[in-house]
């Protein structure tokens, strides 16, 4: 028997899991043949905007540096936009080390962490890993159920309740009205994560106010959908002067590389390219809609840079049909979870993968049913 340090026991119990298998891996298991339609990461497949593009080329010689640990520039260009002061702003590794960080911060093994039943998995995972007890609440009409989650938050006097709007995976959102009554009436105790990775996309109506005087709501985005850099991991949060001071002491002050910081600078300031990519995505998303009615099946509105459709039957069903998609080198994906399984999720892609889509639907379709 191999005798080797040992890990803490919270980290021993865990299951070797991971929050999604990647494109590339099911490439590798496919013996290295690739899809030839790639619409199922929630990736702008329309790219940076040319003015970042040049920015960051312009910035590739200075690479052999590292980053400015304050994220001096950029955080200063996220403050701008918003109408914030910069100690009201944290950069991180794209919203997913922002998650990592707060709830790193505010959860000790065993306490409720409140979520929805299929919401964005990652955020499980870092709970999870910092042995947190999930509270999940299941969805309501293909929404988050904010009653739902507000009483699971005061039922188990919950510090940390997480929701996003526009919503992963359903695409579903709420308006701001009702963002604002929800977070409203939570305890004073509990933080709330409003996670809008998907907020340039949908109707500005949608979007909470920030309001950095509020202690105990965090607003997170990333430059990762709208904005079409998913590849360089940047995100930032916005809140209360304190709650940010708290975070500084925490986060990797290196994390963010050079290159990020450059690229998110550049795309703040070409708003023109942002509009243009919001154009592109409402169309991509009725175009998925119209094929996913052309054969029977029913797509579900979206404020987000994909349509989630239900595929008329159970989540075997639904699963066969995704199968089927991949057989034929379409990269989709699906809920996983209970009544949302009978789902499967296509990302806005371009023309071409949209077309690849459109023909290969009816034969998958055939196939589950056969």
């Amino acid at each position: 028997m191999v005798r080797r340090p040992a890990l803490t026991p919270l980290v021993a119990d865990l299951p070797p899991t991971v929050p999604f298998v990647g494109p590339e891996a099911q490439e590798r298991d496919r013996g290295g043949r690739p899809f030839r339609a790639r619409i199922g990461a929630n990736e702008s497949s329309f790219g940076p905007a040319p003015s970042v593009i040049a920015a960051m080329r312009a910035a590739a010689p200075d690479m052999w540096m590292y980053c400015d640990p304050d994220n001096f520039d950029l955080k200063t260009a996220i403050a701008g936009h918003l109408g914030v002061a910069c100690h009201n702003v944290v950069v991180g590794e794209g919203i997913d080390g922002l998650l990592n960080l707060v709830v790193r911060m505010m959860i000790s093994p065993g306490q409720p962490v409140v979520t929805s039943l299929g919401a964005y998995p990652t955020f499980n995972f870092h709970v999870a890993g910092f042995g947190g007890r999930l509270v999940a609440v299941p969805y309501e009409n293909d929404h988050e159920n904010l009653d739902g989650l507000l009483a699971a938050v005061k039922r188990e006097n919950a510090p940390l309740v997480y929701l996003s709007n526009p919503d992963n995976p359903m695409g579903t959102w709420w308006e701001a009205s009702d963002i604002r009554r929800f977070a409203d009436a939570l305890p004073e105790t509990t933080m709330l994560i409003i996670d809008e990775a998907y907020g340039e996309l949908g109707p500005d109506s949608a979007l909470f106010p920030i309001d950095v005087s509020r202690p105990n709501v965090i607003w997170m985005r990333t430059f990762s959908k709208a904005y079409g850099l998913a590849g360089i991991r940047c995100g930032y949060a916005v809140g209360e002067e304190g709650f940010i001071r708290d975070v500084e002491k925490v986060r990797n002050h290196y994390g963010v590389n050079r290159m990020a910081l450059v690229a998110g600078e550049a795309a703040l300031a070409d708003q023109a390219y942002l509009a243009e990519v919001k154009a592109k995505v409402a169309a991509g998303r009725e175009r998925i809609s119209a094929i996913a009615r052309d054969n029977g099946l029913s797509p579900i509105p979206s404020a987000t840079n994909f349509v989630t459709i239900d595929c008329g039957g159970d989540g075997a069903f639904a699963l066969a049909v995704l199968k089927q998609m991949i057989a034929r080198d379409v990269f989709i994906r699906k809920p996983m979870v209970p009544v949302l399984e009978r789902c499967i999720r296509v990302s806005v892609g371009l023309d071409h993968e949209l077309d690849i889509f459109a023909e290969e639907l009816p034969g998958a379709l055939k196939a589950a049913r056969g």
